[in-house]
């Protein structure tokens, strides 16, 4: 998963996983989701989408967007994250637009956007990433699920709404030295009013939903580069080594080390499956 405001070396990134809950989050891609088997609840704004197998939705950069599992069984999708620099023509209107409702469903979804998922997923395993290749196929599925949308100025969503300001907050700070107080006092609120909207709103306090936010930050690039432990560790934000690995392994119930080999062999097994 991407949930945090990202910055990936590469311009795009494809991931076939097993869905899992994200918390509430952006990032400055562009994210595709194509349900492949099971059921994915995505929350955007104040509403939950339902989405189901063949299901295909689209997040424009920096709105809010959370996910949730509910049905048992296998539950996995594709996920996509294409940087702005593959936007082409449809820059003006990620950029100021989003969808009221970004889902797709099945019976609506374009064979084009199918057979792009699947040719970028080969490119991938291919490890092909030709970026006049990568931008076209996202041109493809832009082209063909951009007029599905009833689409809606982004400043409606951009509010002056606490848990926006809270959650867009740490998404672009999360790397730096940050405290309740300094972002109580960079938002102009009381470090107590804050305080209240992370344990009644996020269920976590401050210190617990910033290091949740690197650590999503850090399992991506776990997954996704060969970058060492500790330069991901450093660029997360984390002060020192000792913290990560505790936080870590209070979350993931193993190392980073673990973790990125338990993943590769996840991966391999799901690739010839």
């Amino acid at each position: 998963m991407l949930p945090i405001y990202e910055e990936k070396k590469k311009d795009l990134h494809i991931h076939l996983k097993t869905s899992a809950h994200a918390s509430p989050h952006l990032h400055n891609s562009t994210e595709f989701i194509y349900i492949t088997e099971g059921s994915l609840e995505l929350g955007m704004g104040q509403e939950l989408f339902h989405m189901e197998e063949g299901d295909f939705a689209v997040i424009f950069p920096d709105v809010i967007h959370h996910y949730q599992v509910f049905s048992q069984g296998n539950n996995k999708a594709c996920y996509l994250w294409a940087k702005p620099a593959l936007n082409g023509q449809f820059t003006e209107i990620i950029q100021n637009s989003c969808p009221e409702d970004p889902v797709i469903k099945k019976e609506d979804v374009h064979p084009d956007i199918v057979n792009a998922v699947s040719c970028l997923l080969a490119n991938r395993k291919a490890k092909d990433d030709d970026f006049a290749v990568e931008q076209a196929y996202v041109q493809i599925l832009l082209a063909r699920s951009i007029p599905h949308f009833q689409l809606t100025e982004k400043s409606r969503v951009e509010s002056n709404d606490i848990i926006y300001q809270t959650v867009s907050y740490i998404a672009r700070h999360f790397k730096e030295s940050v405290s309740l107080e300094s972002m109580a006092r960079d938002l102009g609120i009381s470090k107590f009013a804050l305080s209240r909207v992370f344990s009644g709103t996020f269920h976590r306090n401050f210190n617990q939903f910033l290091n949740e936010q690197r650590l999503n930050y850090v399992v991506v690039h776990l997954e996704c580069t060969e970058d060492s432990i500790t330069d991901i560790c450093m660029d997360a934000g984390f002060e020192s080594q000792r913290t990560f690995n505790r936080v870590f392994r209070e979350r993931y119930r193993m190392t980073p080390r673990e973790y990125r080999n338990s993943y590769k062999e996840k991966y391999l097994r799901e690739e010839l499956t």
